[in-house]
């Protein structure tokens, strides 16, 4: 039975990476389950086992890739001098990786078009978490004015996460990302109890 269990644990990595390569390379329309299949020795059964569909893998793919944003982007707060610059870093971190081809292709644009409203992913969910305890510690240190610290969180992901929409379907991202970053700090700076 672990034997089992291990074979179907190692299936789903490596449908989870073909799909993953697929995805980022073909976009989502034209990536064929066949082929990705085919490129990690696995049959279409596996996937539809392990996944329900090639949506089901899509969902999978983007869970993946947003887990990996997020702790990238987190990462980056902890480096910042006190947790509010902590706070400006990982937003502007994340919005920021929406200039990775692959975070724009799967993520951005894939991801909403085939599994809808990002904010209701399960990744989108654990980043909000995170961002409300961050509010809450803010505002118990009295540096973010005393308001509802999960109405903060959602307006703060909301703006982060639309800010690297933004770039991802623009014509020009580069341009447009010192835009978003400047608008996503001044938006932030709104809660704070002091200017700074």
């Amino acid at each position: 039975m672990a034997k089992r269990a291990e074979t179907m644990e190692q299936n789903r990595t490596k449908l989870i990476a073909a799909g993953r390569k697929a995805f980022a390379e073909k976009g989502y329309s034209a990536a064929s389950m066949d082929d990705l299949t085919a490129d990690v020795g696995l049959t279409r059964g596996a996937l539809y086992h392990n996944f329900g569909d090639k949506r089901g893998l899509l969902a999978a793919v983007v869970d993946q890739i947003d887990t990996e944003m997020a702790l990238r982007a987190q990462e980056i707060g902890a480096g910042a001098a006190d947790p509010w610059h902590g706070l400006l870093a990982e937003g502007a971190a994340y919005i920021e990786m929406a200039l990775d081809p692959e975070v724009q292709r799967i993520v951005l644009l894939d991801g909403p078009a085939v599994l809808g409203d990002p904010s209701q992913w399960p990744s989108q969910n654990s980043c909000l978490q995170v961002t409300r305890r961050t509010v809450e510690k803010l505002i118990a240190d009295g540096v973010v004015k005393p308001v509802n610290a999960e109405a903060a969180a959602r307006l703060l992901s909301g703006a982060a996460l639309n800010a690297a929409l933004w770039i991802a379907a623009s014509d020009n991202p580069q341009d447009v990302l010192p835009k978003a970053v400047e608008a996503f700090q001044t938006l932030a700076s709104g809660f704070l109890a002091k200017v700074r």
